[in-house]
């Protein structure tokens, strides 16, 4: 694996959008094996697999850089500069040489600290220097409020001169344009990497939560159906698993999850279990259709259950029989869609605000119910989209890694 540094101006736990991404991308490539260090002029070691070093001269905030930047902002370059700028060179030549990569974050387009984007260009260019990455989050020469501090010419010029070994990266649509008029080259020589979401952080999920996640790829399913209830026969699962059926063939990521234990009371329920399991098969659903008792014979704490709720897309809830409905009030307080069967204690709940199925309704006719609400709903298109595409670990494997292979 490659050694690798990455570069900004400041790391955790300086707070700041940058600062947060670095510390993503520096576990990610830690999780994959690589040797990463991150150099930057403020920051504390957080991650024990991580290497972390400050020199403070690559702080965008060190007092000598502010009064450089002071003049430079006036359309002046003062004495210090170089005298800067050979500091930095040495700091950079003693930290870099010798790993593999270099990625660097907004200090190729910011005027921040130009002492350090010319040391840092001019370092790249070095035999034997390791391959360069530079990470475009902002662009001072195309953003407004930064338009007074910039200048024709030398050093200010350096923010928009192309690096032609370096690999440019952006984080959006809007940047990649930006950055190729600036470059003056074609927008499909610059790689688009968004910012991402770590799931399990955001939505404060249990570690067996994530488990369960990482092992029946849950973060691929759309939508993704919850069941939470024990395995009985009244619970009428077996509706829950043809729905699904009919469901794949309009939304072939469709999944379920059924989250209950076998019922404790009667032993019947073991053969029922049984008899489900053989229907999933028949209707060529392993590996769609997920029963947690399977995975798991200790019973499920509620923080986990909870966890589904949040994650679920919509809760399918075909009971035949209930006193009351727990699941219905759950869903209803984690906002998502309710589909479940036109019984007296659950219709008393729900009012006009779930759908309801007859017990004796057809399975496809419920798919189609289903479909036909979440394919026009903005939010649970939306939920897929982030669920699918902007979670920090497919981020990582489809456009990150990637990078190293160029």
């Amino acid at each position: 694996m490659s050694k690798i540094a990455i570069l900004h101006y400041s790391a955790p736990p300086v707070v700041g959008g940058v600062e947060s991404v670095l510390a993503h991308h520096a576990r990610l490539l830690a999780q994959d094996g690589h040797r990463v260090m991150i150099l930057a002029g403020r920051g504390e070691q957080g991650d024990p697999h991580i290497t972390m070093k400050t020199t403070p001269l690559m702080d965008s905030r060190h007092p000598d850089i502010l009064s450089v930047k002071r003049i430079l902002d006036g359309g002046s370059i003062p004495d210090e500069f170089s005298c800067l700028v050979d500091k930095i060179s040495r700091t950079l030549n003693e930290n870099l040489m010798g790993l593999d990569w270099v990625i660097a974050h907004n200090i190729a387009s910011m005027n921040k600290n130009l002492p350090l984007t010319l040391a840092l260009k001019a370092f790249s260019e070095k035999p034997g220097a390791p391959r360069m990455i530079l990470w475009h989050h902002d662009l001072a020469w195309c953003t407004p409020r930064y338009q007074s501090e910039l200048y024709p010419g030398f050093p200010w010029d350096l923010l928009k001169t192309h690096w032609q070994t370096a690999i440019q990266v952006v984080v959006s649509t809007l940047r990649q344009g930006e950055l190729a008029n600036l470059y003056g080259i074609p927008p499909d020589q610059i790689h688009v990497i968004p910012n991402g979401l770590n799931i399990k952080q955001f939505l404060k999920l249990e570690d067996k939560t994530a488990a369960f996640i990482e092992q029946l790829n849950l973060m691929a399913a759309h939508p993704l159906l919850l069941l939470p209830v024990r395995i009985t026969t009244r619970k009428n699962i077996e509706m829950a698993l043809r729905t699904l059926y009919f469901l794949k063939q309009k939304f072939p990521q469709a999944v379920l999850v059924v989250t209950g234990p076998l019922g404790p009371h009667n032993p019947a329920n073991l053969d029922y279990f049984s008899r489900l399991l053989a229907l999933r098969e028949d209707l060529h659903l392993v590996g769609a259709a997920h029963f947690l008792a399977e995975l798991s014979e200790s019973y499920l704490e509620d923080a986990v259950i909870a966890d589904f709720y949040r994650l679920a897309d919509a809760l399918l809830f075909p009971s035949m029989e209930e006193g009351f409905g727990i699941p219905v009030l759950e869903a209803g307080l984690s906002g998502i869609p309710i589909f479940c069967s036109d019984i007296p204690p659950l219709r008393e709940l729900g009012g006009t605000m779930v759908k309801y199925f007859s017990v004796s309704s057809e399975p496809n006719q419920v798919a189609d119910m289903i479909y036909d609400q979440l394919s026009n709903d903005l939010q649970f298109n939306l939920r897929v989209s982030v669920r699918t595409r902007y979670t920090w670990d497919n981020i990582y494997k489809t456009k990150i890694a990637p990078l190293f292979m160029i």
